[in-house]
């Protein structure tokens, strides 16, 4: 077995990581860019933190997202019980290819170009219910409505029962951080599965001109999504579709309160809107690591020998910050112009809702710096407190003064 640096192991997952993972990511990209180090749960993972070695690992399909395929039958079985399971992103070829082209009959770029009417609106709504208050927080009154409600809409979700799939994302999102807090993990689930059964239920007997309709009715040559299938796909959908463009939203406000003199020269070229985001995306990306992969055979990367079945995480915003691949990887700038970030990931499991999440966050930050020209952090930033976990990185809350 290769020797293994344990030097950085005190740096990862603590708080202070937490709140500022980015020397700790410079260390590794120095000193051991491919490093195994053992998780909070108890098992170890290769952490990947150079821009080339992620974009390797996300294109070579030696790296696998399904790790069932290490398990003896009754185990793997057991696996596909969880709802989230069985969909695209934890799926290798050829399942991969024939979920995601299901899904992507519902998804097309048209279809989203479609929606920016109504996400105008409702971000326009929510910037009126915000107008008379001189305070708010950024994150509960407007970047998680909007993408909820959008993508609640698309699925065809009621309205009032948008407050339960809140409840029920974030814990699926926080469900690998907490031992303590898998009995409620467990409730929360069984109540999803539970309604997913029954709402889908009644679509099949009755369909409607909606996303889960059209899922349900969905064929890619002959073939449909399996009822256990479906659940992952909507599962993946509301947390995906959602959480990371909360994220999005959040992560590039405080980037452009925390810049000020970039807040300024967007507001005067607001031409630079769309620069902005990409810069926004590598800057502060709303997705920290990447899902697991695993090693389905022996792997040579960077002088380290990965074995088969050994997990490999790779730091999406370590690689957006790669001083080899962007110049000032430190310095926020909306000029920087055309980039090459992994935000969205990158090979055959890059990031389906991509250009909804773009659309979203183009819309709701123009809405916002268009009404409120002067919103400014109410709080200092070093009051922030980011959001536990490794998977997404985002604000527990953003204070803002409107005026």
């Amino acid at each position: 077995m290769t020797n293994h640096s344990n030097s950085q192991e005190a740096d990862l997952f603590t708080h202070a990581f937490n709140q500022n993972p980015y020397p700790a990511f410079h260390s590794l990209q120095q000193h051991a860019p491919v490093h195994r180090t053992l998780m909070p749960d108890g098992h170890y993972a290769w952490i990947v933190t150079r821009y080339e070695d992620v974009v390797t690992v996300l294109k070579d399909q030696r790296f696998i997202k399904d790790f069932t395929v290490f398990l003896d039958e009754e185990s793997r079985a057991q696996a596909h019980q969880s709802i989230f399971s069985r969909n695209m992103l934890f799926a290798d070829p050829p399942d991969h290819k024939r979920l995601r082209g299901l899904v992507q009959q519902a998804f097309t770029p048209r279809m989203i170009e479609e929606l920016r009417g109504r996400i105008t609106e409702i971000a326009n709504e929510l910037i009126d219910d915000m107008q008379d208050r001189s305070q708010i927080d950024l994150i509960d009154d407007f970047a998680f409505p909007l993408p909820i409600i959008v993508i609640c809409e698309m699925l065809g979700v009621p309205s009032e029962d948008r407050d339960k799939f809140r409840t029920w994302s974030n814990t699926l999102v926080e469900a690998s951080n907490d031992p303590e807090k898998a009995e409620k993990v467990q409730q929360h689930m069984q109540e999803f599965t539970a309604y997913l059964q029954e709402w889908m239920t009644s679509r099949q007997e009755n369909p409607q001109d909606d996303m889960i309709s059209k899922l349900i009715q969905a064929e890619e040559s002959g073939d449909r999504l399996s009822e256990q299938e479906l659940y992952g796909v909507v599962s993946l959908l509301i947390i995906a579709g959602h959480e990371t463009t909360v994220n999005l939203i959040s992560n590039g406000m405080y980037a452009l309160m925390t810049h000020p003199e970039q807040m300024r020269k967007l507001q005067e070229q607001p031409g630079l809107l769309r620069p902005a985001i990409e810069e926004m995306l590598r800057f502060e990306g709303p997705v920290e690591f990447s899902t697991d992969r695993w090693a389905s055979e022996t792997v040579e990367l960077q002088g380290q020998t990965i074995h088969r079945g050994e997990h490999v995480l790779v730091a999406l915003d370590a690689a957006n910050r790669d001083p080899e691949a962007f110049e000032d990887p430190d310095v926020f700038d909306i000029t920087r112009g055309r980039s090459k970030h992994l935000a969205f990931g990158k090979g055959m499991h890059f990031c389906l809702g991509a250009p909804l999440a773009r659309v979203e966050a183009e819309v709701s930050l123009q809405a916002l710096l268009e009404r409120f020209p002067d919103l400014q952090l109410s709080t200092d930033a070093s009051n922030l407190e980011w959001r536990p976990g490794i998977l997404m990185r985002g604000l527990t809350e953003l204070p803002v003064r409107l005026k």
